[in-house]
């Protein structure tokens, strides 16, 4: 962070003093005004509603441009990542802050895959929990209660505790995910298989049985990888901003993640590719292509509560350029299975049709966002519609530890502390019982 060589001044219509304010560059994207003296000075908070207007600290993990479409990882672009890259690289870059080099890759590999088995008793944990229970309420769980069973690691000031206990949630992630879903549907826990890819011992501990071998379709494990890739991180989002604030407590690792873990649940945010493909498949029942115009039609009456799931997003204002690839991975999956004319991807591509001719989408920049397409791929791989969150929880971990520990490095970082408006009663006292 470097100052500007100009600085903004902040002047009042009643004769206030006005103030002079550092602007801070960054190597891209828009300067920041730091206000961070302002109330000390004037008495004053800003006000900034869902703080789409605040820097709430520096970093160098992603960023992301709206206006142009764009995702960098560490400076490097999401299609170059997740067309060359596998996601065993990409959560080094994120953690370190460069790709490895093959020597370095494969010693990071044997370092996750040997913390991928979770202690005994989390199974009896989890059958605490109904069958029937939401993924996301189980996963919350299961990540919060890890902090129990490794006391050596859960320091959040010391930077090997943070170092282990980023590994072990990377590994562990998925063996909890497979474990939650095998419960639910009442089959017996994979344990994890060393031998294989990170992508590929997740889909036999989600698909696999003790009664037959488990062979990984190398089309699957490459789209499940380009997934975790997609969603490893995204900027200062909703559940990345939990897992700061809660870590900004001084809270150990799994506890920080968990909060993320519970963030994320909601439909607003990684729920949405859930909400995306419970829409198709309700387009579906009610007649399928032919009522997508009646549908789109719903959408634009502002009257209706219609929504349209699974396009435009808070930041991105050009086309996501995580759908593109996403779509592209759709196609290569449903081509391997033989789903080609499946009926909720015919949909998609009708409904995408609509929104990118329609001047109503248009003028919007309603585009196609990642969990467009994203819930078709899992539907297709097998995974249920309430393992999706959980899915994007899996991928995302990596990019909240990053995060955890880049925040937990920042001299400057201080617990998180928002101010408010305040609108309510003025001082009052309080009446007898006999008078109120």
């Amino acid at each position: 962070m470097k100052l500007a060589d100009y600085k903004a001044t902040l002047s009042f219509s009643n004769n206030s003093p006005s103030m002079e304010m550092p602007v801070y560059e960054g190597n891209i994207g828009p300067d920041v005004i730091d206000i961070r003296k302002l109330y000390g000075q004037t008495g004053m908070f800003t006000y900034d509603p869902g703080f789409l207007s605040t820097a709430s600290c520096q970093s160098a993990i992603t960023y992301i441009d709206g206006d142009k479409g764009e995702l960098l990882y560490r400076g490097y672009p999401i299609e170059q990542l997740a067309t060359q890259c596998d996601f065993m690289e990409t959560c080094h870059l994120l953690l370190y802050g460069d790709l490895p080099d093959a020597k370095k890759k494969t010693e990071f590999t044997r370092l996750v895959s040997i913390h991928t088995m979770v202690h005994e008793q989390m199974q009896f944990f989890l059958r605490g929990f109904r069958r029937d229970a939401h993924p996301m309420a189980v996963l919350t769980g299961l990540i919060g209660g890890m902090s129990a069973f490794y006391h050596d690691s859960t320091d959040i000031t010391n930077a090997q505790h943070r170092d282990i206990s980023a590994i072990r949630l990377i590994a562990k992630l998925p063996t909890l995910v497979a474990m939650a879903y095998k419960y639910g549907i009442g089959q017996p826990f994979m344990y994890p298989q060393n031998k294989l890819s990170y992508s590929g011992n997740f889909l036999r501990m989600m698909f696999g049985n003790p009664c037959e071998d488990y062979e990984v379709n190398p089309v699957l494990e490459r789209a499940l990888d380009r997934i975790f890739i997609l969603h490893a991180d995204h900027e200062q989002n909703a559940s990345t901003s939990t897992v700061r604030l809660c870590g900004s407590s001084g809270t150990n690792p799994f506890a920080a993640i968990a909060a993320g873990v519970a963030c994320l649940w909601g439909p607003a945010h990684g729920g949405a590719n859930e909400a995306c493909l419970n829409m198709l498949e309700e387009i579906q029942a009610s007649g399928g292509l032919n009522k997508v115009g009646e549908f789109m039609n719903q959408v634009k009456d502002k009257n209706s509560g219609v929504r349209l799931m699974g396009f435009g997003h808070r930041v991105y204002k050009n086309y996501d350029p995580r759908a593109k690839l996403m779509q592209e991975t759709c196609k290569e999956v449903l081509a391997e299975l033989g789903l080609e004319n499946d009926p909720l991807f015919k949909l998609s591509m009708a409904l995408e049709k609509i929104a990118l001719e329609d001047d109503y989408f248009v003028q919007r920049k309603l585009y196609p966002n990642v969990d467009f397409y994203s819930g078709i791929v899992q539907r297709a791989i097998g995974i249920p519609v309430n393992l999706f969150t959980g899915i994007f929880a899996l991928a995302r971990t990596v990019g909240w530890i990053a995060q955890l520990n880049e925040m937990i490095g920042d001299p400057e970082y201080k617990i998180g502390r928002p101010r408010q408006l305040f609108t309510g009663s003025v001082r009052r006292d309080v009446p007898p019982i006999n008078q109120r």
